[in-house]
């Protein structure tokens, strides 16, 4: 009886408008705590599903990986019958967030998979085609055809308006056990994981284990505020440090699922760097804030709003950044082509600008090129760096030059050790700027051959002779 009472209060609570849900309070009662969440999971949880994917591989054996059995057999392949093809299963979560069938995972549960299946919670499976795969995300879209009917979903929250300390609930299928509730608070907001990430993700102690991935988090109003993707272990189990990419990012995929597809990323043109006390007290700012510009590239949106390097942005939309990870995500959470607001600090004084966000453009074009002939560069695939290529590499959107894309296995670019990602910065001293000149060094070059490359922010030389 208590416990029906309870979950009446509970649901009403939840029916109150929308001013009042907002009201954050630490229960005043041992009633108030004794309150149940089942109202809640019993909403969400049927659009929170299982997701199965397959993929068949060939495998070689270990003995082949011996560079001495390799020049035994051949670089043209394996001995007939030592090859053997493998099934690989991916297990992971998903959110429908549309009735119609469309479905939000973990772009790692699906990733190249030659089948998907989907299995609701009354244990329904259907399979499912992928409409969007956004690697550098790690989002996927994927729909299922439920002829008609009308499926249950989760509605999108504001995952802006999450604070530190605010109770979530954490649902999918860890282990391959089925479907599971934990629950939790809100660790942290916009935590960084990669140096060049985009990614903000929202930190949470609610229990997050290897099949989790893909699964919904959801606050107390039972709407979607993030999709469970990441944990932090030594173990392989949950350590109370779980991460979820925010609903702001979903929303974005989503949008894009619906117009084609295909993600296109905006671009402001600047890169920079967390503001530390020095720099802060260099440029009289009351306190470390923002991102000092280091480079604004010419004909960008940044530079046509008037950003000039040394200026230090403090806000995007009126959201504060605090490093070049969390200013990077608040810009690819805004549509090509829409203004965006820019607070920054200039000579003592905040001011602010409006630029129009583009699409990150192909300039100069990529123009990928395979080298041959008699070079230690032969066997990479060489192509001009430009925002766009930056972005699919996933560098710093202001670097150019020519990169290296790949190598030829066993090539002599290869065995000079190259890497994929190095950028050629000269030839025998001849500075590299684009493929052409790229080619037209290496047509008059004779050895011995100096070659520099910059890695990871780092002028590597080496002379072949």
């Amino acid at each position: 009886m208590i416990r029906t009472l309870i979950a009446v209060a509970l649901t009403a609570a939840i029916a109150l408008p929308a001013a009042a849900q907002q009201t954050r309070a630490v229960p005043q009662s041992r009633e108030a705590v004794r309150f149940s969440y089942a109202p809640i999971v019993q909403r969400v949880a049927p659009a929170v599903v299982n997701v199965y994917s397959r993929r068949v591989i060939t495998q070689q054996p270990p003995l082949l990986e011996d560079p001495f059995f390799r020049r035994f057999f051949g670089e043209g392949g394996v001995p007939f019958g030592m090859s053997r093809e493998r099934v690989l299963n991916s297990l992971g979560s998903g959110v429908i967030v549309d009735p119609k069938g469309l479905i939000v995972t973990n772009g790692h549960v699906i990733n190249q998979a030659q089948e998907i299946h989907v299995v609701l919670t009354d244990r329904r499976e259907f399979e499912a085609k992928v409409v969007l795969l956004d690697e550098h995300a790690d989002l996927a879209v994927l729909s299922i055809d439920a002829h008609g009917e009308k499926l249950p979903s989760l509605e999108l929250g504001d995952s802006d308006a999450l604070e530190v300390g605010d109770i979530v609930l954490a649902i999918g299928n860890p282990f391959g056990v089925g479907q599971t509730v934990t629950t939790g608070i809100v660790s942290a907001l916009a935590r960084s994981i990669g140096a060049n990430d985009f990614r903000s993700f929202i930190q949470t102690d609610a229990a997050i284990n290897p099949g989790n991935s893909g699964g919904a988090l959801v606050d107390l109003d039972g709407k979607l505020v993030g999709i469970n993707t990441a944990i932090f272990s030594r173990s392989g189990g949950s350590m109370g440090l779980g991460f979820a990419i925010p609903s702001s990012m979903v929303r974005v995929e989503l949008d894009a699922a619906h117009n084609g597809g295909k993600v296109t990323r905006p671009w402001l043109g600047v890169s920079g760097q967390e503001v530390t006390p020095e720099i802060a007290s260099a440029l009289k700012l009351e306190r470390p804030a923002g991102v000092v510009v280091k480079e604004v590239t010419p004909q960008s949106p940044a530079a046509s709003g008037g950003i000039a390097i040394g200026d230090v942005i403090l806000t995007v939309n009126g959201h504060e950044v605090d490093d070049p990870q969390s200013l990077k995500f608040r810009i690819a959470t805004i549509p090509p082509n829409t203004p965006a607001k820019l607070d920054y600090w200039r000579n003592g004084a905040t001011r602010s600008a409006t630029v129009t966000l583009t699409a990150l453009p192909e300039d100069p074009p990529r123009s990928l090129k395979e080298l041959t002939g008699p070079s230690p560069l032969a066997g990479a695939t060489v192509g001009n760096l430009n925002p766009a290529f930056d972005d699919d590499l996933g560098i710093d959107t202001t670097l150019r030059g020519v990169v290296v894309q790949s190598l030829d296995q066993g090539s002599a670019a290869q065995r000079l050790g190259l890497e994929p990602g190095d950028i050629l910065v000269s030839l025998n001293h001849q500075q590299i700027d684009t493929v052409a000149s790229l080619e037209d060094t290496l047509a008059m070059a004779t050895a011995p051959w100096t070659i520099a490359v910059r890695r990871k922010g780092q002028i590597l030389t080496v002379t072949v002779r």
